[in-house]
């Protein structure tokens, strides 16, 4: 009885502890979340969040057909008047969409920038706690809760987890994948045992949230380790003799194909994508290895000390090594094939957090052990620990920051002064996060003006003095003048 009881305080304990770590986890993913979406990689976060306001200005929520604010050639190398955007499959888009009318036709007007950045956070939390539970089930409770810990507190993953993209929910998805497999694999390895227990459920839902993942970011296909890793660790030689195991990723990756061969129906909506490959041919090259594992892991990751965490995980093995050193081969394939898309945009690192949350926590616990008092083991970690964070946060800290408050003032103006159908055009070097602000669709580059009057440009607006601007000023009135911004009406000529 006095056993049970123990188990039972243990447990709470525990249930405690992870709900505090996601408390915090969602604590600090608020920081700034009412800026405006201007931040780090704000281009490609104002495209996503671009489609669900294309969604909410449309009659219907048509996930076949995303459109999005920019009409340029820029991303595909051909105009795309109809605005089309087929990257990433819709569904979060929509999902977002569908809640803010739902708000809407009970009288709450809520701001879509901070709506779509609180689903990253929700979608992030949901990831640190499949997380937990996975390690849970593979390795033990001590290390899913530290793991939990540190990918709540990590800067990188702080920031990136309440970013406007596709990332928080990919590793969401992901992430419950893999506990669920796990799950579906302990239930197969103990099927005598388990009886009354049906681990086909599990086994459907890896399959679900696999395929959801693979629509949003078709990168989950490196973590096949994994999945191979976590089936070896519960059923060894067995799982080669199991028809289930070969269907699943046939079954998994079907809804992408199909995806992807509906996609192809709208070539002037489909980024180029070549690129991520090996521009530049500096796939392994000296570059190559110093921006990803010195630039990106050692310094914004682990800023510096934590790299002697990481280390330390080489000193020790264990029955669930195999699984996270499949993890680490995944992420290095990842980076050898997708070479300039990594050493491009930081961004693409996101799904190295969940392994090197696990690597930081387990080399912890390694290092702490090593010691034979454990005031001083935690001391040092504590050091170690505390460092880290506070050394890759002075690197993380600048992503929040907004520089171009110019964009904000202009765009609002020009939200005010014109009609919702207006084609703007808002020179910014092709950075789509000046459009965004205006509430419009155009093209976020200037030049060739008259054939972008052609096509439907009714409006101009410019923060820079430059020579365009001017030639435009003498030909076109004038909307507004701002401290920082010039607004032109292109369907207007001066007399």
């Amino acid at each position: 009885m006095k056993h049970k009881q123990k188990n039972l305080k243990q447990k709470a304990k525990n249930n405690w502890l992870i709900i505090a770590i996601l408390l915090l986890a969602f604590v600090l993913r608020l920081y700034r979340i009412h800026y405006p979406l201007l931040d780090w990689h704000s281009w490609r976060q104002a495209d996503t969040a671009s489609v669900t306001r294309e969604y909410l200005k449309a009659d219907q929520i048509d996930l076949l057909h995303p459109k999005y604010h920019d009409l340029s050639s820029i991303p595909s190398g051909t105009a795309n008047p109809e605005g089309y955007r087929m990257v990433e499959f819709p569904l979060i888009n929509g999902l977002i969409a569908q809640f803010l009318r739902f708000s809407q036709s009970l009288d709450f007007s809520f701001d879509l920038v901070i709506v779509s950045r609180l689903f990253s956070i929700l979608a992030s939390l949901l990831a640190i706690y499949a997380l937990y539970r996975l390690i849970k089930l593979i390795d033990n409770q001590t290390l899913a809760l530290l793991t939990a810990f540190i990918y709540a507190v990590l800067p990188y993953a702080i920031f990136y987890g309440r970013a406007i993209l596709p990332e928080p929910f990919m590793l969401a998805f992901s992430l419950l994948s893999l506990w669920q497999w796990a799950e579906f694999c302990r239930h197969e390895s103990q099927k005598e045992k388990l009886k009354k227990k049906n681990g086909w459920f599990h086994y459907l839902i890896a399959l679900l949230f696999l395929a959801l993942a693979a629509l949003l970011k078709p990168f989950v296909v490196f973590l096949a380790p994994v999945y191979l890793a976590i089936a070896w660790h519960f059923l060894g030689k067995k799982v080669f003799r199991k028809t289930a195991f070969y269907f699943f990723p046939l079954l998994a990756f079907l809804p992408l194909l199909f995806w992807r061969q509906w996609m192809a129906n709208f070539p002037t909506g489909i980024p180029a994508s070549n690129w991520l490959f090996n521009q530049n041919n500096i796939r392994l090259r000296p570059a190559w290895w110093r921006w990803l594992f010195y630039e990106r892991l050692t310094k914004l990751f682990l800023g510096f000390t934590g790299l002697i965490l990481l280390l330390t995980n080489l000193c020790k093995a264990g029955h669930s090594l195999v699984i996270y050193a499949a993890w680490w081969i995944s992420i290095f394939l990842y980076f050898v094939v997708l070479a300039s898309g990594n050493i491009q945009h930081d961004y693409y690192q996101n799904l190295m957090i969940p392994i090197v949350a696990i690597s930081l926590a387990r080399g912890s616990l390694i290092l702490r052990y090593t010691f034979k008092k454990p005031l001083i083991g935690n001391l040092v970690l504590t050091v170690i620990i505390s460092s880290s964070i506070l050394l890759s946060a002075q690197k993380i800290a600048g992503n929040f920051n907004v520089n171009t408050w110019e964009y904000r003032e202009a765009g609002q103006a020009v939200d005010r002064l014109t009609s919702q159908d207006a084609l703007v055009i808002a020179p910014a070097m092709g950075d789509t996060a000046f459009l965004f602000q205006t509430n419009r669709r155009g093209w976020p580059i200037g030049f060739a003006i008259e054939e972008k009057i052609a096509s439907g440009a009714t409006i101009y607006v410019s923060i820079n003095d430059d020579k365009e601007r001017r030639v435009l000023a003498e030909k076109y009135q004038t909307l507004e003048v701002g401290e920082r911004y010039l607004i032109l009406d292109l369907t207007k000529e001066k007399n």
